[in-house]
Formats: structure tokens, sequence, C-alpha cells
């Protein structure tokens, strides 16, 4: 069962903001699981009490799927949003080719410019097209400055 308090959205088109929100919710998903289910249940162990072992999905593999180091799919952004000559099909073809074989990856044939990410909630199809971009997206530089002019260290 899915109990999503969090807002996990999809839409007919869902690009990097979306990644990113649906990115957010498996985080807060996970904490809820920990909090719930997995410490409670550690906790009844080393105390010796008596209790029936719950189900829960642990998302954890989807969670490393989108952040893990050096393989997830913002780490591929990351790095090719560095590259000059980075192209959002270059993003997709490197990410397709490091995640194929994950149960929590998809590439179905009718969709050509993107992949699909099996969330907690339910699968989701993500079109890249402007994932570099947005990737990319940098501070107002008005916003940048009345920050470095603040008295605050940590504005600073």
């Amino acid at each position: 069962s899915i109990l999503d308090i969090f807002g996990f959205e999809s839409f007919d088109s869902n690009s990097f903001e979306q990644l990113c929100i649906n990115y957010a919710n498996e985080q807060l998903q996970q904490q809820f699981n920990w909090d719930i289910f997995k410490s409670e249940q550690v906790e009844y162990e080393s105390e010796g009490i008596e209790w029936r072992y719950i189900e829960f999905t642990d998302n954890q593999e989807c969670l490393s799927l989108i952040d893990g180091k050096p393989l997830g799919v913002m780490h591929v952004l990351n790095e090719e949003s560095s590259l000059q000559a980075g192209t959002d099909a270059k993003f997709l073809e490197k990410v397709k080719a490091k995640h194929a074989g994950s149960k929590y990856f998809d590439v179905p044939r009718r969709l050509l410019d993107g992949f699909v990410v099996r969330h907690y909630a339910g699968d989701v199809e993500y079109t890249v097209g402007g994932f570099r971009e947005k990737n990319k997206d940098s501070l107002h530089p008005d916003l940048a400055g009345l920050m470095r002019g603040s008295d605050l260290g940590l504005v600073q």
C-alpha cells in the first residue's frame, strides 16, 4: 500500500522540475518509512518486545537511481551540464546506458526523448528536453548582490 502524504505528481508532460519534486517526495517517503516502520521494528527487537513484522516498500533503490554517486541520474546530469559540448540527448544516452538493468528505470520504445522512473507512488515519464539548461539555473545577479551585501555571514 502507498501512503502519499507528500504531493507526488505525474502529468502528461514531466520535465526536470517534476523530477526534483518527485525526488523530494521519495526522500520524504523514505524518512516516513524509517520513522514509522524501520526504527520502531529495530527498537522492538532490541527491547525483546513481541511483534509481527510489517511489510512495507523500501524505496532506497529508487533514491539511489536518482541521487546515487557516481551513476545516479542527477550526477550524470551534473556531469553533462558541465560539459561545453553536452546535450540533453547525450545525457539521455548516458542515463540509459548506466541504468538499463534497474527495475526502477525504463525507456519505452515509444518514448524517444525521455525515460521512466518507477517511483513508490507510480511510474512517471520524464522528457529530457531542457534538463541541462534548467539544471544550470543560476541565481539572479541582483539577488546574488543583495546576499553578498548582507551583514549575516550565513547569507553572504
